[in-house]
This record gives C-alpha cells, structure tokens and sequence, in this order.
C-alpha cells in the first residue's frame, strides 16, 4: 500500500518511531533495564495523575453504561485503585530481571575451517498495537517493546484515552531522561482514521499486533499488507473425561468461566464423557448456577437436566463466543468425538481435558492441535504472565511465528551472520570443489577458526 494516502503527520510519527527502533537495536540490556526502571519511578512520581485520569475514564463509562452503549464488565477493566497501579508498576520491574532476548546466538555451523555461521535473535522493529480498554495494556506492551529493542505505536480503546495518554507522557518523559534511548521509541495514535493510515505504512510498520474482538483482528487483517499477530474467537474447551474427578472437574470449570468471563482464554463449551453425564451434569448445574452462569446445551444435556429448562444450542452455534456467564454443554461419546469437536469448532487458542486416564490426556494433549492444551489446568493460564514471560503482547493462534501468549521472544526474529576470511564461493564448486564441513557447535561456545 502506498503511504502518498498518509497525512504528513502521522508519516512522521512512524519514521520517528522506526529510526528510534534502528537506534535502540544496537543498545545494551543495561541501558533497556535502566529505561525500564525510569519509566516505573516515572509512574510512581505521576501516580496522583494517572489515577485522576483513570477516575475520568470511569466516570464517562459508566454514563456510557447509563445509556447502554457499553457493558459493566468493561467499566470493570477501566477502574484503576492504588493497588493496582502498584502492580502495573511492579510489572514493568519485573521484565528487566528476564533474561535479554535481543543478540542471542540460536545456532552456530562451521561451514569451514575459517567460515562460521551464526544465527542470531534480532527485534522486529516498529511494532503498531492496538488494543482494548485496559490502562495495563499500555505498561505491559511498552515495557516488553524497551526490553526487546522493539519501538511501539499504541492504539488504546477510546474508553481507556484519557489513562493512555498520561501513562504515554510518563513513559516518553523517562525515555529522554535516558538519553541513549529516543522518546519516539514508544508514541500513540487515538483516532481511528490514523490506524487506518498506519496500516498503510508496509514500509514502516514491521508488525500489527490487534488485541481485541475478532471483529477487530479480522478487520485489521484485511485492511493491511503488514504482518498481523492476532487470535480468531477464543472458543476454549473443556473436556470432562470418565476418568475425572469431580470435584477437580467442578473447581476447573468455575474458574475457568467465572473468573474472568469476557477473556479469550475463558471457557465456553464444555464437553461431558456420556458415562458420567447423569451423575456429573446436575452438579455442573448447581454449581454454574450458584455463580451465576446461564447454560446452554445439546439435546442429551437437556434431557439430563430436564427440570431446570436449559436453553438448547443449535448446531451452528458451537462455534460462539459467549464472553459472559454463559457456557455451552454437550455430551459426547468419548474422547475422539471431544477431539474431533474441538478440531471442527475451537479457534485454536487453549483447550484441557480433565481425566486421571494418562493415556486418554497423553492423546488429548498430543492430538488437539491448538497453541495451548492442559491436563488438569483452568484454561485461563494462558496467559503471558503466567508463563512467566513478565507480561504480553498479545495472544495468537497463528502456526507461524509465535504462538499462544506473546512475550519477549515472540517480539524476536534473527537475522544470519557469516564470518569469514577471505572464502569465496566458487571455492567450493566444480571437480575439485572444497568441501564443506556443515559441523554444529555450541552456541555460546568459543568460536572455530
């Protein structure tokens, strides 16, 4: 796409933001924690500012609520206390200790005596993120794009504008206090007309990253010939083998759905052994509705819980994502028809079975081919900072780059190195062509020569 369509401003804004990438790629790590940690004593002088602003953003959504233009789980996401600021502050602590992704070597080949092959980690470059009405996002992103030499456009949702742009100044305001580092590195865009101008800069834009609906990610996909990381629906299963217990299977569902319904890791279809449907399904009822979750189900479910009037699902909606406190019930035959359901109608994003049958989980782990499968685990660990990865990006259901919870090592790619002295390729051609060694060392090892 061609950027002579994009107003000179935000052409600007993303050159800034692209050579900032370029000089940030050659940093230390030393000056990346450095940054880290100025950017969350910045936040600890501003505190009083931020907290103002998220007041602000809470106020205009819940008037929103008032008019029914937005949810109240949204208004939920927006509230910012003390506390919760202190954790967002921790958070960005937390990513300077994780080790440095950027000049890893990944693998080393001499190709001859003389001749080594190095590949090794580099950051993408100007990431363009856009994402929903969460003033943690903003910390979260920025900070995991300092660490990995990454520069960063953020789109925040217009119901979280008011707490972006305070957190953006104070993290610009740390980035020139550390003169080594481009303030330009991270910047924001908030109206929807220069997302549409940033997805026209393929020359720029190294990577869109959609955190959102799948309306917004599918949207995103379409208008850009940048690469998109992003995830379809989150349609999560949970498949409750014959084997599982119940109390295990009952404690997993509960927080699974309830514990933050409108997330993409939360559950939305669980799927019953039929052996166990009669006993298991009225306690699945009793405990979904004393927390306040709707269920829905296929025929056989209903007529296991014939008394409590439960809303049927149609065939051509197993594929829903329900993101409240409904969850779809289906009773299946055993685990291949669970895989198979989950193989026609999941998004590919987590997926658990829940058994103490270890051969029936070693099949169900190594056959649903989703970015991440439990045994035994709420689906609701997906996520970056469980894995221990200090925050996220994002997730994605790709096959291709990163998968499943995006942290550092997914805002990597590498580039080869060939060192050399003197070798020419026409060396090795011909009759009495020179042969090469194509011999794997250590990566971190001392170098052949």
């Amino acid at each position: 796409m061609s950027a002579t369509s994009v107003s000179p401003a935000i052409l600007a804004l993303a050159q800034a933001a692209k050579d900032a990438s370029r000089a940030i790629a050659s940093s230390s790590v030393e000056v990346r924690n450095r940054a880290l940690e100025a950017v969350a004593q910045g936040m600890e002088r501003a505190g009083h500012r931020i907290l103002a602003a998220a007041a602000e953003d809470v106020q205009q959504a819940q008037a929103a609520v008032q008019r029914g233009e937005l949810s109240r789980a949204l208004v939920d996401r927006l509230e910012l206390s003390p506390e919760k600021l202190a954790s967002m502050i921790a958070g960005v602590r937390a990513v300077a200790p994780l080790p440095d992704p950027i000049g890893r070597v990944l693998d080393r080949i001499l190709l001859d005596t003389g001749l080594v092959l190095e590949k090794v980690s580099r950051p993408l470059g100007l990431l363009a993120v856009i994402f929903e009405a969460r003033p943690e996002a903003v910390t979260q992103i920025s900070s995991l794009a300092i660490k990995s030499a990454n520069a960063v456009i953020l789109k925040p949702g217009r119901e979280v504008e008011r707490t972006a742009r305070v957190l953006v100044e104070v993290i610009r305001q740390a980035l020139r206090e550390q003169t080594t580092i481009p303030e330009a590195l991270v910047t924001s865009v908030h109206q929807r007309t220069e997302v549409d101008e940033l997805l026209k800069l393929d020359g720029l834009v190294d990577l869109v990253i959609p955190r959102g609906s799948y309306a917004l990610v599918r949207h995103v996909q379409s208008a850009t010939r940048i690469p998109v990381l992003g995830h379809s629906e989150g349609i999560c299963h949970i498949y409750v083998d014959a084997a599982a217990k119940f109390d295990l299977a009952l404690n997993v569902i509960d927080d699974a759905k309830t514990d933050y319904p409108a997330a993409c890791n939360s559950v939305e279809t669980v799927l019953v052994h039929q052996s166990i449907a009669q006993s298991f399904l009225p306690l699945l009822y009793a405990r979904m509705t004393k927390r306040g979750v709707r269920l829905r189900g296929c025929p056989l479910t209903r007529a296991a819980l014939a008394t409590a009037a439960i809303e049927p699902v149609k065939d051509d909606e197993w594929h829903t994502e329900y993101s409240d406190l409904i969850l779809a019930v289906k009773v299946v035959t055993g685990l291949d028809e669970a895989i198979a359901h989950i193989a026609r109608y999941g998004s590919g994003l987590t997926d658990a079975i829940l058994t103490e049958d270890a051969e029936a989980a070693r099949k169900f782990l190594e056959q649903v081919d989703s970015a991440g499968v439990y045994h035994n685990a709420s689906t609701r660990f997906a996520d970056g900072y469980r894995y221990g990865f200090g925050a996220e990006v994002g997730i994605s259901t790709s096959r291709l780059h990163a998968r499943g919870p995006v942290g550092l090592d997914g805002l990597t790619t590498y580039k080869y190195i060939l060192r050399g002295q003197g070798h020419v390729a026409r060396d090795y051609q011909g009759p009495h062509a020179r042969r090469f060694l194509h011999q794997r060392r250590p990566p971190f090892g001392p170098q052949d020569q």
